[in-house]
């Protein structure tokens, strides 16, 4: 497989600046580190797969070995990228936040996950219940996850489980708890497949349509409440 990469190269130009105001080249290992985060973020990359070798990477970009190993050092250290002694480099996360849980393995437990996932979802759940477009998406979402379970889908039922919890985060209107919902999401989701079970336990099954009927209704406490419960029926489920 071969990729094609653009790396927006900076021409110098004498000009007169004040000395206030200086104006900086953007480092080469800067611009191609940059290029291999939109290639992760944009899945062309996608989590868990290999990378292509350095020496490709050079030539497909026209810049040095080294300065493609100073950019993978960099994404490395983020946790973006995991170097394989003998296998080659790999995707690991998309995002910052969720590399730092997954290199230094906070993501292990999955009580602790889903304690996080109770706190930011009842939250969202509150505030969903006070717009008046809350449950916009969500009978979708939950048709769809039905429609999956019904089909013996697992991976569909996942996917559809994990848009429905998104979207009550999207429904609380707080765009900085949907993006922080977002940089975990490959945690979060992780959490969903590890506790997911085709049948599904009819209590877990109940508390996603209770949580949407609160958020219906209009009850910030219920909503709260039942988004809790949700969680802890998928504990016990679970355990």
């Amino acid at each position: 497989m071969s990729y094609i990469y653009t790396v927006a190269w900076v021409r110098t130009e004498v000009v007169a600046v004040s000395l206030s105001g200086p104006v900086r080249q953007v480092p080469l290992v800067l611009q191609v580190s940059e290029q291999f985060r939109g290639l992760i973020e944009s899945g062309t990359w996608p989590v868990g797969s290999r990378i292509p070798g350095e020496n490709q990477l050079a030539g497909d970009l026209g810049v040095s070995r080294g300065t493609v190993r100073e950019a993978l050092r960099s994404l490395s250290l983020t946790g973006l990228l995991e170097p394989r002694v003998g296998d080659g480099t790999y995707v690991r996360a998309t995002n910052e936040i969720s590399g730092v849980l997954v290199r230094d393995e906070l993501s292990a437990s999955l009580t602790h996950v889903l304690d996080a996932r109770a706190g930011i979802e009842a939250a969202a759940a509150r505030l969903a219940a006070q717009l008046p477009d809350g449950v916009a998406g969500l009978d979708a979402a939950l048709e769809a996850r039905s429609a999956a379970h019904e089909a013996g889908d697992l991976a569909g039922y996942v996917a559809a489980d994990a848009g429905f919890h998104r979207g009550v985060v999207e429904a609380s209107g707080n765009p900085l708890l949907l993006r922080l919902y977002d940089a975990l999401a490959e945690v979060l989701t992780d959490s969903i497949h590890q506790t997911a079970t085709i049948p599904e336990d009819t209590k877990v099954r109940d508390a996603h349509f209770a949580l949407l009927a609160a958020i219906r209704d209009g009850d910030p406490e219920a909503a709260a409440k039942t988004s809790y419960a949700l969680i802890e029926s998928v504990k016990q489920s679970a355990g």
